[in-house]
């Protein structure tokens, strides 16, 4: 059987188009080309322009994770100024980051992942009729119920930073809110109606106590067996159909991960650096190489892009965001062998390409590397180990499993508030270079700045779909998605759903109109709406 090509426009994701392309061969990716297709120019709008400038500009970033940027924008000045912050500002950062990803976790799977599930090729399913009854969009109960549910987090950032999306409360020195004692009460009262309504009843099945007590694979098994409220919940159920219908068997992708860590504590960060913040975050950053088993730390420094495969007027160098201009190309073709995206190809000095996400951040945070005081937690690395490596399912365990410890953040958060201590030291402005890092729901993100004459001389942004959506780089690897792409089954080439799982599990998170066609003959093979 002749190879076959398949474009898919757009899978989707929020911060821009995304389109594939794959090679089939007898029912099997054998090659993967993940395409950008939008421009989004924020370093170019920001050249120039008044230091705090990117405190408005970079939350309109994204229209899901504005507080992620927020934060890596405001760290990047602090950086730059050596500012000093008090606790409570910093506790009101992570607040705002935490629930706005609280918001994203139920958003996402109902919304932008299961919905996959209700595919007529799982109906000979067991759980198909099941998936159906709870992930069908609009219909499903659970659907409907997590689409809801999602909105309640994200009170608790209006009640910080007055609005949602794209509040500018982070500012250098602080935050621009002194939260009353009725808003924190309101916010435990917010937090507490996520859980009894969702993450407990639905998500678990269980109460929180007792799934925080699951430490390895063999736990996690005994848990789903231990009450039918476990195998039930959605969290039980989706893991036994992802079993059921394969999804554990392909889209691993490198085995590679990296994360920056996040969530700096209140009494470790208050004079924020650069060479600092690694030991001052309560997740710890690093990579992780499953090929070596190793982790070891994660420096800025070691951050690479390239741009042979990309629409930009750069050169094919490898360089460090500090030294990259900005260039964009015009009337750009599509030319799969040359340039044909508008993301960069990102890489570590030693590592190469490597995954961002969730599922990243899990297998990072089961090293025992960072300090002694920073979170662990290896029951992902466990499961990664003990079932033979990475695949989608895995990686969207690895998302569901961490909706608990932010949870628990957000909590530990609202606790340690001190009403009458500062929110904000006004800071003295500089010129100078900064950096501020975080972990947005999808990954890693990151923001370098470069002040001079009091204006913005430099910016950049790598965001996680960066890192993730990346072309082949200068020495033809491919990126986290492409190579996460290969070897997945085909089943029908005018439905390729399983492409939509792939990229989908790394929340390529815009779900609407797919159009499939065979490129050498420009016929349609379908076209279809999820939702």
């Amino acid at each position: 059987m002749a190879v076959q090509t398949l474009d898919i426009s757009p899978v989707g994701r929020v911060e821009g188009d995304l389109d594939v392309r794959v090679e089939v061969d007898n029912g099997v990716v054998t090659n993967a080309w993940t395409q950008a297709e939008l421009f989004r120019g924020f370093e170019i709008i920001l050249r120039d322009k008044d230091p705090q400038a990117g405190l408005v500009v970079t939350p309109r970033a994204c229209g899901i994770c504005g507080a992620s940027h927020l934060t890596c924008a405001a760290w990047a000045l602090d950086t730059a100024w050596q500012t000093t912050v008090p606790r409570n500002a910093i506790l009101a950062r992570n607040l705002g980051q935490i629930v706005e990803s609280l918001q994203s976790q139920p958003r996402y799977f109902y919304g932008l992942y299961a919905i996959d599930l209700t595919n007529k090729k799982y109906r000979n399913s067991r759980f198909y009729e099941e998936a159906c009854k709870r992930f069908a969009p609009f219909t499903g109960k659970s659907y409907e119920l997590g689409v809801t549910i999602s909105g309640k987090p994200v009170e608790i950032y209006a009640l910080m930073g007055g609005q949602w999306p794209h509040s500018s409360y982070m500012v250098p020195g602080g935050v621009m809110c002194a939260p009353t004692l009725a808003d924190i009460t309101r916010s435990v009262s917010l937090l507490e109606y996520y859980k009894n309504n969702w993450l407990e009843p639905v998500w678990l099945g269980c109460s929180l106590e007792r799934y925080e007590q699951i430490k390895t694979y063999e736990d996690f098994n005994a848990w789903l067996d231990e009450k039918p409220s476990h195998g039930n919940s959605d969290l039980g159920f989706y893991w036994r159909m992802g079993l059921d219908i394969g999804l554990h068997k392909y889209g691993g992708g490198l085995g590679k991960y990296v994360s920056w860590g996040y969530l700096p504590h209140e009494d470790k960060y208050q004079k924020p650096t650069i060479e600092g913040r690694a030991a001052a975050v309560i997740m710890k950053g690093g990579v992780y190489d499953g090929a070596t088993d190793m982790h070891k730390p994660m420096s800025h420094e070691f951050v690479r892009e390239n741009t042979s495969h990309s629409w930009y007027e750069e050169g094919a160098a490898d360089v460090h965001p500090y030294d990259r201009v900005t260039k964009a190309k015009g009337n750009n073709v599509t030319d799969f062998s040359g340039t044909y995206s508008w993301a960069t190809a990102v890489s570590h000095t030693e590592l190469g390409r490597l995954e961002a996400g969730p599922f990243a951040r899990q297998m990072v945070a089961g090293g025992k590397h960072g300090e002694p005081w920073q979170h662990y937690d290896g029951f992902i690395l466990d499961m990664y180990k003990k079932l033979g490596g990475p695949s989608l399912h895995l990686r969207q365990i690895a998302r569901m499993h961490e909706t608990i410890k932010l949870y628990r953040q957000a909590e530990r958060c609202l606790r340690e508030f001190r009403l009458t201590e500062p929110w904000y030291i006004k800071p003295q402005e500089k010129d100078g270079r900064g950096w501020g890092a975080t972990e947005a729901i999808r990954g890693a993100l990151c923001h370098w700045i470069d002040v001079k004459g009091g204006k913005i001389k430099n910016y950049q942004i790598i965001a996680p779909t960066t890192w993730n959506v990346g072309p082949r780089d200068g020495r033809g690897r491919r990126g986290p998605i492409e190579e996460a792409l290969m070897g997945a089954p085909i089943a029908d080439p005018t439905d390729p759903v399983e492409v939509g799982h792939v990229a989908r599990s790394f929340d390529s998170c815009l779900v609407c109109t797919v159009h499939a066609h065979d490129a050498k003959t420009g016929k349609e093979l379908a076209r279809f709406k999820i939702g």
